[in-house]
């Protein structure tokens, strides 16, 4: 499941993303507090960000600003002014895109979705809880061991990512491999499933996949 910072001081609006989000399948999370953004982001590790621009102790573009002196988290720029400047600069300053208050929840959540599978479609990079993804190295790192992952395990190991928190069908996993041009049968995606809990464990992740029987998969 992908996980989702709301960073906005306007406590209904923050409310009310937070449950549009999480009806929609995020693990939707707030801060009330604008003092310790960079520490919050930090602890928090979310796959994306929801950034106001009107913030009472920082302005959100000077959050932007340090965020991206240390991270390619995505973020999405939140604002009620309507100044082509304010979207110049989020952009120029590495926001990922920008929206204006009262925004349409269905465009919001297509610009949320556009942007994971992007990442996804160009190998950038993403987090499993402490670690780091690298889908154009197909490596996943902790920070000081490196785990390489072959093609398929790569795509098998995304396809759950992207759907952390759901159970995966193993339908859905030979759909996806075949989607790759990875013609592979019911026995190598068995063996490409054992390959990639041996390589989670090898770098503390024993138990990742759990297997639900007559299900499928999911990545805990």
């Amino acid at each position: 499941m992908k996980k989702i910072l709301i960073i906005e001081d306007d406590e209904a609006i923050r409310s009310e993303l937070q449950k549009l989000l999480t009806n929609s399948g995020y693990e939707a999370q707030i801060t009330d507090t604008f003092s310790n953004v960079k520490e919050q982001i930090e602890k928090i590790k979310p796959d994306l960000i929801l950034l106001d621009i009107n913030l009472p102790e920082l302005n959100g573009e000077v959050i932007l600003k340090e965020i991206r002196k240390e991270s390619d988290i995505p973020v999405v720029m939140v604002t009620s002014r309507t100044s082509e400047v304010d979207e110049v600069l989020s952009m120029s300053y590495g926001a990922d895109d920008y929206i204006t208050k009262p925004y349409n929840p269905t465009i919001l959540l297509l610009r949320i979705q556009n942007i994971f599978k992007r990442m996804t479609r160009t190998g950038e990079r993403q987090m499993y809880n402490d670690l780091e993804v690298n889908f154009s190295k197909s490596t996943i790192s902790d920070g000081q061991t490196e785990i390489r992952l072959t093609k398929n395990e790569m795509i098998v190991f995304s396809f759950l990512l992207t759907n952390r928190g759901k159970i995966v069908t193993r339908d859905d996993l030979m759909t996806d491999l075949w989607n790759n041009d990875e013609y592979i049968n019911d026995n190598a995606l068995t063996v490409n499933i054992s390959r990639l809990r041996n390589k989670l464990a090898e770098i503390g992740y024993e138990g990742a996949i759990e297997t639900r029987k007559g299900q499928g998969y999911i990545l805990l």
